[in-house]
């Protein structure tokens, strides 16, 4: 074991043999390799490097996720009313205005809104709840005639109803989201027909003249003749409201609130306002 210690103290001091004492200092001034760096021993001219450092290749660019990239859009004209003048285009998500048409959707929305219109309100009275007296009106047996009880026997005129009518609940359920989807293909399918007018400004005129609304609708072809029109006001409008309230064959005016899926599908064309249909879209997306 000496004898092995003291040939690799040769080797490193070049060859020459020293004593123990005399080694220590020479044996600190030789360079060595580092376990964690890559390093060159003097004279060697060789490069030693760890075998657990890895040169990593570099990480891929992250996709942007499907969920924030931008929808693609489409242009609406906008208008100046009621002159109908072009003032500008304006886009619109293709989400909300350019849906292919399903008849299923629409028919299911329509039904929703008409189960939830009915007031449920017919109520009949049982035998039970009539006024009169329950003695039996003849004998049961002796008169050749049938059997008969008391007076509001619902086999009498003035008795009670049988199986008749009582106040209910006729309203149906209907995913949110399957009713916004209807309110957004309805719009897409007056878009798509070029039925759909945007207006920048508000639907009012200067007096409350049913001659002014009605020369108003003629001169756009807005009227009868070409089918309704109904126009949909961001808030109440007082003078064009009551001049077309006996305009009724010409076109209804309804503001965003009082408006259904049913609405937007009855008549030949829709006039709306522009802050009046950014309110559907944020409130129907």
């Amino acid at each position: 074991m000496a004898s092995r210690t003291a040939i690799a103290r040769t080797s490193l001091l070049g060859g020459k043999r020293v004593g123990t004492l005399q080694d220590l200092p020479k044996l600190s001034l030789v360079p060595r390799c580092s376990k964690f760096m890559a390093t060159e021993v003097e004279g060697s001219g060789v490069t030693s490097t760890p075998p657990s450092v890895r040169v990593l290749p570099p990480e891929p660019p992250a996709e942007i996720p499907f969920a924030i990239r931008k929808p693609p859009t489409v242009l609406a004209t906008i208008y100046r009313f009621p002159t109908l003048e072009p003032l500008r285009f304006q886009s619109f998500p293709t989400t909300f205005l350019h849906l292919p048409t399903r008849r299923d959707i629409l028919h299911r929305a329509i039904t929703y809104e008409g189960d939830a219109a009915r007031s449920g309100n017919a109520s009949t009275k049982w035998r039970g709840e009539v006024r009169g007296s329950g003695r039996k009106i003849r004998p049961q047996k002796g008169t050749g005639r049938a059997r008969l009880g008391d007076k509001k026997s619902p086999m009498l005129r003035g008795g009670g109803v049988a199986h008749g009518p009582k106040p209910r609940d006729f309203s149906t359920d209907l995913p949110k989201k399957m009713y916004n989807l209807a309110w957004r293909t309805a719009f897409s399918y007056r878009y798509r027909r070029g039925q759909l007018v945007v207006v920048e400004d508000a639907l009012e005129i200067q007096t409350n003249d049913p001659g002014l609304a009605n020369s108003i609708i003629k001169k756009n072809g807005w009227g009868n003749e070409n089918s309704r029109s109904l126009f949909i006001a961001n808030e109440e409008r007082p003078n064009f409201m009551s001049a077309m309230e006996g305009l009724g064959s010409e076109g209804l005016v309804r503001t965003r609130g009082e408006v259904d899926v049913k609405d937007l599908l009855e008549m030949g064309r829709i006039v709306i306002e522009r802050e009046a249909l950014e309110w559907f879209q944020k409130e129907r997306s």
